[in-house]
């Protein structure tokens, strides 16, 4: 496992990777960052030996500057059944626009062929989201339109909303 801490402009991130694809992007205090898991040392605006680390710096750095950075890098996304439909449900959600956990649940639950799905159970899944940002978790909101859920905490959320010029009208 190779791990690099990205420098944001909101927050520090910890990324990290295997041989597959990213595992890991969720921020963290540098402090409480050890030097253990920073197998590729801290970024500082240089780009990681390993492929996977050096795309995801690329990524980052152009959503970071405000822009859609388009498909993300290769991920290792390791979890349940249901939690990696939802996952793959939240890659669909368009750079700056919204949606709600009842429509996640909606289109969760087409994929396995129920009637429906409860939205609190996709909530704890989109709460469960290892690699943060790429797959999208941010971009999904209460069904009056609220800021809620989001494990690194609603600052994050807004603040990366408010990159994406997320506003009302585009929800």
């Amino acid at each position: 496992m190779k791990s690099f801490l990205y420098e944001s402009a909101i927050g520090n991130l910890i990324v990290r990777a295997d041989e597959i694809g990213l595992v890991e992007v969720s921020f963290r205090d540098k402090e409480a960052v050890s030097e253990e898991e920073l197998h590729t040392g801290e970024c500082n605006g240089q780009v990681p030996e390993d492929v996977i680390l050096a795309q995801a710096k690329a990524w980052l750095d152009t959503y970071f500057s405000g822009k859609d950075p388009g498909a993300i890098p290769p991920v290792h996304l390791i979890g349940t059944d249901f939690r990696k439909k939802v996952w793959e449900v939240l890659c669909r959600i368009p750079y700056g626009q919204t949606t709600t956990y009842g429509a996640v649940a909606k289109e969760v639950a087409s994929m396995m062929g129920k009637e429906k799905m409860s939205a609190q159970a996709v909530g704890g899944a989109v709460g469960k989201n290892p690699v943060d940002i790429m797959v999208p978790c941010h971009r999904v909101i209460g069904s009056d339109g609220s800021m809620v859920g989001y494990s690194d905490g609603l600052e994050y959320k807004i603040a990366l909303l408010e990159l994406e010029n997320v506003r009302k009208g585009n929800r």
